[in-house]
Parts: C-alpha cells; structure tokens; sequence
C-alpha cells in the first residue's frame, strides 16, 4: 500500500519542493496517472494546471473526465490522484460515477498507488465528515474511499482566526477547529488527525510518517496531542 495524504497551503518554495519529492516517491515506476478533479467546478481548466505542475517529473498526469471509458481505465490504472477543491462536489461526483469501491480495491487489495491533498485527502477516509467545506452540493451518502480507519481534518489550526482591517487586528469569535472536531466525536468514535497547512502523511503496511508540519492527534476522551514532522505512528495514531 502506498497512500500520499496532503492537507494543501503548498505555496512555498520548501513545501513545493517537498511535494515534489513525495508525489515522484509515491508514483515510482507509474508512467501514467489517473487525476480526479471532480472538487473544481472547471475538470478542464484544473486538470491542465496539474499537468503543467508535474510536467517535470516521470509520469503523465491523465483527467478521468477525458477517457473515453473511465470505469474500464480504472482497472488498468497504474495510480491516482485526487486533487482538492470542494469535498461535497467530489463526493457527490464519486458516487454518481459509481467509483469509490473500485477505487478502494485497487488501492488496498492490488497496491495502485494513491495521493491526495485536501479534499482529495479527505475522501481518503471512513466519511468526508471532518471537511471544512461549504455544503455546495447534496451529497447522496456521507461514505468515501475508507482507505485508511482514521478521519483527516485538513487546513488545521490550533487557535481563533484574527483577521486585519486596514492595520488593526480583529478577533475573530466563532468556533475552533478543536470545537468542530468534538461536534463531531459527539456521535463519532473515529480518531481525526488534524493536519496543519504544507503537513503530509505518507501511509505503507509498516504505518504512517508525518512530513512537512506539524498535526494535531484528537482523540475523543482524550487530551488533543501535536506532534511534529518526522513522527511515525500507527493506523490507531499512537506514535511508534
């Protein structure tokens, strides 16, 4: 198994850099990989943005909305990649096209090799249920990949929002991502892994090992816990 999980903000130099090196290391030896740009409202305009960011390296980057046959290609497919944008968009178009399960099968029972980064990470999950996103579109089931048995809440940060108005700072009073995440574990048992902007996970048979950032482990009962790059754990979140 080989899974690349991003939570986005990749707008340095440094975190470029790092993606760059994940996404040639999780996709080693593919020659062609599948992107899904079902969370855009534009599949043309977005898949060629992708194309032209990974022009560099080894493979080729193919929209799923250009095959002629998408459900047959998918058995072929040598990976995948899930771009970000809005998780209700995605996952309305990933059931419709009826994809979520072959997917799944591929990834865990046949090795394909999977990225994604934001939305793309969230669906990655058990449910889309930890998305910050607005609810765009009516999604027929909350279900997604459930590729790994932890929940991800992108675009993580541990605090209050201040926001600047001319050159005076403003609190900002609404809820937390810390608040959101108990809404959720108040009917929910999953654990969530909070990732902070440019943080990646990269998930094999041996475990997981966060990358780039920091994240925030929240487990329900529990004291949340952040821990820092180059941590491994395993699929339950303890560090090993």
């Amino acid at each position: 198994m080989k899974i690349l999980l991003g939570s986005g903000g990749i707008r340095t130099k440094e975190r470029k850099n790092l993606f760059f090196r994940l996404m040639k290391e999780n996709f080693q030896g593919c020659k062609k990989v599948i992107f899904i740009p079902y969370a855009s409202g534009d599949y043309v305009e977005y898949t060629n943005s992708v194309k032209e960011m990974f022009s560099h390296l080894e493979f080729e980057i193919i929209g799923i909305h250009e095959l002629d046959n998408p459900l047959v290609e998918l058995e072929k497919m040598e990976g995948i990649y899930v771009g970000g944008g809005n998780t209700f968009s995605l996952v309305k178009k990933l059931h419709e096209k009826e994809i979520i399960e072959i997917i799944k099968r591929k990834v865990l029972n046949e090795g394909v090799p999977y990225a994604g980064v934001s939305a793309g990470a969230n669906v990655a999950c058990p449910t889309m249920q930890t998305t910050n996103d607005m609810p765009i579109d009516l999604v027929p089931s909350f279900e997604t990949f459930n590729i790994i048995p932890f929940q991800i809440n992108p675009h993580y940060h541990p605090g209050k929002i201040w926001w600047k108005e001319n050159d005076t700072l403003n609190e900002h009073f609404g809820e937390t991502r810390k608040k959101r995440i108990q809404e959720y574990h108040m009917n929910h048992d999953t654990p969530v892994i909070g990732l902070y902007e440019g943080a990646f996970l990269t998930c094999n048979d041996e475990g997981i090992e966060l990358l780039g950032n920091k994240a925030a482990v929240i487990i329900k009962g529990l004291e949340i816990e952040t821990i820092s790059p180059n941590i491994k754990m395993n699929y339950d979140l303890s560090t090993r």
